[in-house]
């Protein structure tokens, strides 16, 4: 992908009278990878005051937006609806969260981000659109590796899409105006197969079986479940109920000739 790809300009007129320095952009953007998120305090759309911490204990997805942008930010936006949905429909439909940040304050108000969501048709219970207090922004985006130019036309911006951890440190930077499908769900999966490693009890097993048992297809641009690996999970516990058997009964016809 050109460096350029990973942009989203305001217009052409605006590329032209500012230089874009893409390798800044893009080295800013993977330094922070593996390096925590601070405690940032936002508003939410009905201007309810939020910890960015309460979207934690999950897997979090991260989009800059200004909303009056008139092009990349909206399609950028509903392609990323897109995904999230496929990705619910292959991860489940509580198992990550989505915030929408608006970078232009003061205009990226509550209510203009609100105006924002309903525009590009988010409806999705765990996506929350928040706006931050204009003296946190740098450092906000900062810790997010995000970059962004003021242009005579609004802003030009790297196109990106942030995976933050349950523990709140970037794990994956995702970049374009449109990705495939598995450059969103593949990390999740990654993040949430770990979580169920490490808790116990029915529910995490199945949910770890879930996750694994879902493969991509190319042909649909979705996912689907792999059944031969119930297959496999069936043969494999076959196996070991048949040894087991076979090391009782034959413990059993030890003890009876002891006898």
């Amino acid at each position: 992908m050109a460096l350029g790809a990973l942009l989203c300009a305001a217009s052409a007129a605006s590329m032209a009278q500012e230089p874009l320095d893409y390798d800044r952009a893009l080295r800013l953007s993977l330094d922070a990878i593996d390096k925590p998120v601070g405690e940032y305090t936002l508003q939410d759309r009905l201007r309810r005051e939020v910890k960015l911490s309460s979207f934690l204990g999950k897997p979090l997805v991260v989009s800059f937006v200004y909303t009056s942008c008139s092009q990349a930010c909206p399609a950028t936006t509903q392609f990323l609806a897109k995904s999230v949905k496929a990705a619910r429909q292959a991860l489940g439909a509580d198992t990550f969260n989505v915030v929408s940040v608006g970078f232009n304050q003061p205009f990226d108000s509550p209510e203009a981000m609100a105006a924002f969501a309903r525009q590009n048709g988010i409806s999705d219970p765990n996506w929350e659109f928040l706006s931050p207090d204009r003296k946190i922004v740098e450092a906000l985006t900062r810790d997010f590796g995000f970059t962004y130019y003021a242009t005579p036309k609004g802003f030009d911006h790297i196109a990106q899409f942030t995976i933050v951890d349950p523990k709140g440190a970037v794990y994956r930077q995702i970049y374009g105006e449109s990705f495939d499908l598995p450059m969103l769900v593949g990390p999740l999966k990654e993040l949430l197969s770990g979580q169920a490693t490490r808790s116990g009890g029915l529910e995490s097993v199945w949910t770890k079986v879930k996750l694994f048992c879902t493969v991509y297809d190319p042909g649909t641009g979705g996912y689907r479940v792999n059944y031969s690996l119930f297959v496999e999970i069936f043969a494999g516990a076959s196996v070991l109920v048949s040894v087991a058997w076979f090391l009782i009964r034959e413990r059993r016809k030890a003890k009876q000739q002891d006898a």
